[in-house]
């Protein structure tokens, strides 16, 4: 068996498109799947797209809208009919609202829990029958730092992805029989579009985490190439219901 080996694999990565999600996207063309990247952004996810088809994997582009049921079941079928089969979903999408608790509207908390969410449920949902048909599958869900600390400008966002991490083991656990791997990824600070917006919203907060992350830097959507491949590949599969932190030894301190 070759533990890391994806050939003939078929992946969808929701907010492929860039950050985390183009860096597990590419890490998983490298070691030989086909990728679908399920975004809203058109002209970026071509881009994304451009850069897998360099890796000399196949790669297209899917629509997909994470705040809305239908899309989401919509895109798992489209990848379905596009490339024949699915046997690796990447929960990605995500977004932040940044405001103290008592600012949110109604609107702004659910926007945030549809996206992060939801829709990684009814993407998991809708991808499971094709996967038991197949004889099994990987699903990996993307969580947060704030799945397991607080932030005083996040309570929706840390709502999501603490929902995210008891979702994978939910999941894991209902669907082991069927030979389906559910794990999360839990981030720690990242350089990514989303979190240079904190930064400039946050004053101090990259002071902050530069003193307190052992490693010394933000991490880069290079460094999820390797984990995504891991819970991707036949290594992993005796691994579900795991939440696997990628910060840089930030969460180690306590």
């Amino acid at each position: 068996m070759r533990l890391f080996d994806l050939s003939g694999k078929v992946a969808v990565v929701t907010g492929g498109n860039g950050g985390i999600g183009l860096g597990m996207a590419k890490g998983l063309a490298a070691a030989g799947a086909a990728v679908a990247i399920a975004a809203r952004n058109k002209e970026k996810a071509d881009a994304a797209v451009a850069e897998i088809e360099g890796l000399g994997a196949k790669a297209q582009f899917v629509a997909f809208d994470a705040a809305k049921i239908d899309s989401c079941r919509a895109m798992v079928r489209m990848v379905g009919t596009k490339f024949g089969r699915l046997d690796i979903l990447v929960n990605n999408a995500g977004i932040s609202i940044r405001k103290r608790p008592e600012e949110y509207t109604p609107e702004e908390w659910q926007s945030v829990l549809n996206v992060n969410l939801n829709s990684a449920f009814w993407c998991a949902q809708a991808a499971y029958p094709g996967m038991c048909e197949r004889g099994g599958g990987k699903i990996i869900n993307i969580g947060s730092m704030m799945s397991i600390f607080a932030a005083p400008f996040s309570a929706p966002y840390a709502a999501s992805k603490g929902g995210i991490m008891q979702t994978t083991r939910a999941l894991a656990v209902a669907w082991a029989r069927d030979n389906i791997q559910v794990n999360a990824i839990l981030p720690g600070w990242i350089d990514t579009e989303l979190t240079r917006t904190a930064r400039e919203q946050v004053p101090g907060l990259d002071e902050r985490v530069l003193a307190r992350t052992p490693a010394g830097r933000w991490g880069s959507p290079e460094d999820f190439a390797g984990i995504a491949v891991f819970l991707a590949a036949p290594a992993s599969d005796f691994v579900t219901g795991a939440a696997i932190v990628v910060d840089g030894g930030y969460a180690s301190l306590g």
